[in-house]
Formats: C-alpha cells, structure tokens, sequence
C-alpha cells in the first residue's frame, strides 16, 4: 500500500471508531452511573470535556478548536509527500485524533467551535479520555520513534530526500 493511501486509512479508521464509540457512550453512558469492566480495571463514565487533556484549560476551547484545526491542515497539506510507512500510520493516527476530538468541538453542546469533547474511558485510577486521544497519543509515539531512528518523512537517508 502507498503510503499516502497508509494515511488516510489510518485517518479514516481511526475517526470511524472514534466517532461511533463516542456515539455508543453517548447512548448507553452518558447520564448514567459508571459501568466497571475486567473486574474494575476499566470504567466507562461520561464527561464532557471542554479543556485539552485531563481537564486542563477548560475556558480556552476556541484555541483547542483551532489547534486542531491547523493540524488537520498541515497533515493534509504535508500528506502526498510522505514515503515512509511509520510516517503515514503516526500521521493517520494523529489527524484522526485531532479529527476526532476536532468533531466534537465544532458540533457539540454549546455551540459551534465551542463543542465539548466526550470522554468516557478511565483505566485504573488515570484521567477519563476517548480513543481521539488514544489515536494522538500514539501517532505521536510513532512520529518521535521514527524521528529517533532517522527516518525522513519524505523518503532517502538522514537530511536527504528522495524526488
């Protein structure tokens, strides 16, 4: 597969999976009491999420909102260049992180831009968090692993490009 073609299956597969478990736990969570799986371990709770990561900066959503919206632009921007498998599935799995989340904000309560994310995971005693944030996660551990092994995003050898 093309590595182009590598990313936005990614992209795609993480977004589809993301949007329809955040629809699931929107139906069967959200305004109930938490759900506990594989003997406590895991536990499904809902919470809206206007701030980044566990909670942080709840009053900054528009910024969120356009973060993301510039990562999903540069990634589109930056997709037909990338020749190197690890890059496509790291940069796959960060838009549809910021894509996912990105969704949320845009479309719902309160508004337009100003959208809550819905988080509904919580492992342990961790913070709650979606799989949006799972896919950014991820992608960004594949993006540094690449990066620390010298692997250019555009192809050819440490600092060099392929045509």
């Amino acid at each position: 597969m093309r590595p182009t073609t590598l990313l936005w299956v990614t992209a795609g597969a993480g977004l589809a999976v993301d949007q329809s478990t955040k629809a699931i736990a929107a139906v069967l969570v959200e305004g109930h009491g938490a759900t506990h799986a594989l003997g406590g371990a895991v536990t499904f709770t809902a919470m809206r999420n206007s701030g980044a990561a566990g909670s942080f900066a709840p009053h900054a959503t528009l910024v969120f909102t356009l973060m993301a919206l510039v990562v999903v632009g540069v990634i589109a921007r930056v997709s037909p260049t990338v020749r190197r498998p690890g890059w496509a599935v790291g940069l796959g799995l960060l838009f549809a992180g910021a894509g996912g989340n990105l969704i949320d904000r845009l479309f719902r309560t309160p508004g337009f831009g100003r959208g809550a994310v819905l988080d509904f995971i919580q492992i342990g005693h961790s913070g709650i968090f979606n799989l949006a944030d799972q896919c950014v996660t991820a992608g960004s551990v594949v993006i540094l692993v690449q990066t620390f092994r010298g692997i250019p995003m555009r192809g050819g050898v440490r600092g060099r490009t392929e045509p």
